[in-house]
């Protein structure tokens, strides 16, 4: 960033001041390199010119980077994300725009947050709750700067910000969801402790027998009177395929087969309407 200054030149008069500029220690004048870069076709030479204004800039960078350090991500990390925004700068900076400077800091400081944003959540958030985020955290910060202001409200930093009460509620919540906690996780430090798995419910397998119930009564009624009645003494009466045999005067061999036959058909049945509703929960 280019910060001017006026002062009188030694031996002048003070009637004009001439118009002086300083610049960024970090800020070299590569004028002439970018000018030489934009004549450049990709290849060798260019890559060396370009590589060249990477590690003139560099410093800049790292500057940046530092702005943002104690924000949970390593120094050497953000370096790296503000050297990756450096190199994106050069590559679309056009030097007839004005200063490289002015171009470049916005952009890789622009990388730097994005890095933040997408990066540094445990879980995937949406951009608008982290704006919300960022939002009621620059307020709570605002309105707690003094010694002895109290905690603010939701209806403060509300007032605050212009959000509704909604949002700022959502942004807190989102405050206190920067990272995942373990379920493994103590949640109790007495001797009866237990882990944030141990709040959570486990699936009820009664729900797929219903469904698998549901699911097989068109195909049972569809059945000749003879198979239902087996498959009733079979599954319900709990009767063996002899006794069934025994009491309808037939073999147990053929129990056997008009049960699997049966129980196929039902299946089948069952996959069918499965399939013409657009699929379902696989079975056996």
């Amino acid at each position: 960033m280019l910060i001017e200054s006026s002062a009188p030149r030694p031996g002048s008069s003070g009637t004009t001041a001439a118009t002086t500029r300083r610049r960024h220690d970090d800020a070299p004048d590569t004028t002439t390199l970018f000018a030489r870069l934009a004549t450049l076709e990709d290849g060798p030479e260019r890559d060396a010119v370009r590589d060249e204004l990477v590690t003139a800039w560099l410093p800049m960078a790292h500057r940046i980077a530092g702005r943002f350090r104690d924000r949970g991500e390593s120094i050497e990390d953000l370096r790296q994300v503000a050297a990756l925004g450096l190199v994106k700068a050069i590559d679309r900076f056009d030097p007839s725009r004005g200063a490289f400077e002015s171009y470049a800091v916005p952009t890789i400081t622009g990388e730097v947050k994005r890095h933040f944003r997408d990066r540094m959540w445990a879980l995937r958030v949406p951009r608008r709750i982290q704006e919300l985020r960022n939002k009621v955290r620059v307020a709570r910060r605002e309105l707690t700067q003094n010694p002895g202001s109290p905690e603010p409200s939701v209806a403060d930093i509300a007032a605050h910000t212009g959000l509704t009460e909604e949002e700022v509620s959502a942004g807190m919540e989102a405050l206190e969801s920067f990272s995942t906690l373990s379920l493994d996780a103590e949640l109790s430090s007495d001797d009866d402790g237990y882990s944030l798995a141990d709040t959570l419910g486990a699936s009820d397998s009664s729900y797929d027998v219903v469904v698998d119930r549901e699911s097989a009564k068109e195909g049972l009624r569809r059945l000749p009177e003879r198979e239902r009645a087996i498959l009733y003494m079979r599954f319900f009466e709990d009767m063996t395929q002899s006794r069934i045999a025994d009491r309808l005067g037939i073999s147990q061999m053929h129990v056997s087969r008009l049960i699997s036959r049966s129980c196929a058909r039902v299946r089948a049945d069952v996959l069918g309407q499965r399939s013409a509703r657009g699929g379902g929960r696989p079975t056996a």
